[in-house]
C-alpha cells in the first residue's frame, strides 16, 4: 500500500500517524508538504493528521483546507482513494467540503485528553471492516474543538445512509448524537476525532486502533 501523510504547518501528529501506518503495512508513507500540488504516483491511501494546523487561526482547519495539496486530495477522493482525517484532519475535511458538518469548541470549553469508549456503528467500510457492528472499542481523544455539529436534515441523512462510523459510548464533547466519526457518501473518506494511531501496539495500553489500519491494508492491498 503506497500511502501519503499530508503535513501542514502546525501538524504535530504526522509522525505518529506515519509510524502507525508503517507498523501495519511495512511501508513508510510519503510525507507530503501542504504546498505540493500533486500526490506521489500510485498513492492508494491519504491520511490527514491531528495537530493545530496554522495554530487553529480563523477556525480549526479553515486555512489548511485551502492549501494547494487539498485539490489533489479532493481529486483522489473522487477517484475512490481512501482518505483518513484524524482530529485536526477531520476538521480540515469538513472545511474542505469533503465531509458535511463542522467541528466546534467542546461543550464546557475544556481540552479533552483521555481514552474514550466508542461504538462501531458501521463495519462495512474500508476503515471499519475489521470491527464488528455494535462493538465497543477504546481509542484516545485529544482535542479542544471536537464538538461535531450539523443540521438535523444532515444528521438524519448520515444516520439513514449508514455514514456514522463511530459514536461516543458516553457523552464526550457535546457532539450531536454523540458522533465521533463520519463517512462521505461514497464511503472512502473518513473523518474521526479519536486517534487510532495511538492504540496500535500493546505499549500504548491497547491495540483497538490497529484494526482500522489493518482493514485498510486488507481492502487497498499491499
Amino acid at each position: 500500500m503506497k500511502s501519503a501523510v499530508i503535513v501542514f504547518p502546525g501538524s504535530n501528529c504526522d509522525r505518529d500517524l506515519a509510524v502507525a501506518i508503517e507498523q501495519v503495512t511495512g511501508r513508510a508513507p510519503a510525507m507530503v508538504w501542504h504546498r505540493e500540488t500533486e500526490l506521489p504516483d500510485g498513492t492508494s491511501l491519504i491520511a490527514l493528521p491531528g495537530g493545530f494546523s496554522y495554530g487553529d487561526y480563523l477556525r480549526t482547519g479553515a486555512i489548511s483546507a485551502r492549501s494547494p495539496v487539498m485539490d489533489a486530495v479532493a481529486r483522489a477522493a473522487d477517484r475512490g482513494v481512501p482518505v483518513l482525517g484524524v482530529c485536526n484532519g477531520f476538521q480540515v475535511l469538513t472545511e474542505a467540503g469533503l465531509l458535511p458538518g463542522a467541528l466546534m469548541r467542546n461543550a464546557g470549553l475544556n481540552f479533552i485528553c483521555r481514552d474514550v469508549a466508542l461504538t462501531v456503528e458501521n463495519a462495512q467500510s474500508a476503515f471499519t471492516s475489521r470491527y464488528d457492528a455494535g462493538e465497543t472499542i477504546t481509542i484516545p481523544v485529544a482535542h479542544h474543538d471536537g464538538n461535531y455539529f450539523a443540521d438535523d436534515a444532515t444528521l438524519d441523512r448520515l444516520e439513514g445512509e449508514g455514514r456514522v462510523a463511530f459514536r461516543y459510548a458516553e457523552a464526550c464533547n457535546g457532539s450531536a448524537r454523540n458522533i465521533a466519526g463520519i463517512l462521505n457518501a461514497q464511503g472512502n473518506v473518513l473523518g474521526m476525532m479519536p486517534h487510532p494511531e495511538r492504540k496500535v501496539e500493546p505499549a500504548h495500553g491497547g491495540t483497538d486502533g490497529r484494526r482500522l489500519f489493518e482493514g485498510l491494508l486488507e481492502t487497498v492491498g499491499a
